[in-house]
């Protein structure tokens, strides 16, 4: 019995999380975008508009449940559901921190991909249950767009997993810590870096990995039809996308799913690429910071830091940067992206027997 109160406990602590996290993200976002505008955002709801999001959900709490006479009741009622659980049921195998982990799996990261691919179901059952012409394009493209920057994305993925080998992105992360995990060879030299810190993450260990992970941050933009990758949810050619036809709570489980998918993919990179829970400060003098900053409260601390950083990234560059038209978006994945991520998988079985 315990055991399944546990689970339960850990369950609850997941949606809760992704709940106040989606809110603060929302609220974040409509300042940052005001401020690259040149405006306030939100400012009467609360002090500096502090409780415009949690108005928002109240507002789509007591909102109709409105279904269009012609839709697929069924699938349109199952598939802002299925969206939010395929990204929520990602977040099962993510280490937060040394042991700190819902699921331990030794392949986390195959899991996470594989049940991601979900998500491609629900947009689609989205768009053809809403019988809506600009709902069903907007799938359409939003599901071209998933499916094809999976490729790089994975791709990208493999080039880390083979400097790390292995799937557990426990072990991924623990392989980054104080200490490098494996002893470098240099002029076949055989060394071992003690300093740690920053020097530890496999974009140092393996400087290849910075492409890779450029990559994989580009893929996962498209991966969350963010701009310039938000032409699925075009608003001057789609209205609003697969989700036109939605309102009230099952509208706002689309943009629950979003910004938790925000936040998982921004962790994937951080345990594979950034050093996972691990401090970026290196063991230098007499301080040692890094023997200071760690622990699981610091790892906690690193990681949900370096999550948001690279959310922060996401939201500031869908106010810069323009759509890409689809043709554009094409070409850069199949032509840019996906070959270069095949060069780095490359390089990293090379790096792997030769200089590791």
């Amino acid at each position: 019995m315990n055991f399944y109160l546990t689970y339960l406990l850990v369950a609850t602590l997941l949606f809760a999380f992704t709940a106040i996290f989606a809110l603060v993200a929302l609220y974040a976002e409509r300042k940052v975008s005001a401020f690259i505008q040149d405006r306030l955002g939100p400012m009467e709801t609360g002090k500096f508009g502090l409780l415009q999001p949690f108005a928002d959900i109240l507002k789509m709490l007591h909102k109709e449940f409105i279904i269009p006479s012609a839709a697929d009741k069924v699938l349109f009622t199952l598939a802002p559901i299925i969206i939010y659980v395929a990204v929520y049921m990602g977040f099962a195998t993510l280490p937060w921190a040394p042991g700190v982990v819902p699921v331990s799996l030794n392949l986390g990261v195959f899991y996470i991909f594989a049940i991601l691919s979900v998500e491609t179901v629900g947009i689609l059952m989205a768009g053809w249950g809403s019988n809506n012409k600009y709902a069903l394009l907007g799938s359409m493209r939003s599901v071209a767009q998933i499916v094809s920057y999976e490729i790089p994305a994975g791709v990208s993925v493999i080039a880390a997993v083979m400097i790390s080998q292995s799937l557990d992105l426990q072990e991924v992360s623990a392989e980054q810590g104080i200490l490098a995990a494996h002893p470098i060879k240099f002029l076949g030299i055989w060394t071992v870096n003690h300093t740690g810190g920053i020097l530890a993450w496999n974009i140092f260990q393996a400087p290849h990995l910075i492409v890779a992970f450029v990559i994989y941050f580009i893929a996962s933009l498209a991966e969350c039809n963010r701009a310039p990758f938000d032409i699925p949810e075009a608003e001057s050619e789609l209205v609003a996308g697969f989700h036109v036809e939605y309102s009230g709570i099952r509208f706002a489980f689309f943009f629950l799913a979003e910004y938790s998918m925000m936040f998982l993919v921004s962790m994937i990179a951080a345990l594979l690429f950034l050093g996972g829970w691990n401090t970026p400060l290196p063991n230098i003098g007499p301080a040692r910071l890094a023997d200071w900053t760690t622990g699981t409260a610091w790892g906690i601390c690193w990681i949900v830091m370096k999550a948001i950083i690279l959310v922060g990234t996401q939201i500031w560059i869908r106010w810069t940067l323009p759509r890409l038209r689809v043709d554009q978006l094409m070409n850069l994945c199949w032509k840019i992206l996906t070959p270069v991520a095949f060069a780095c998988m490359l390089i990293s079985g090379i790096w792997r027997l030769a200089v590791m």
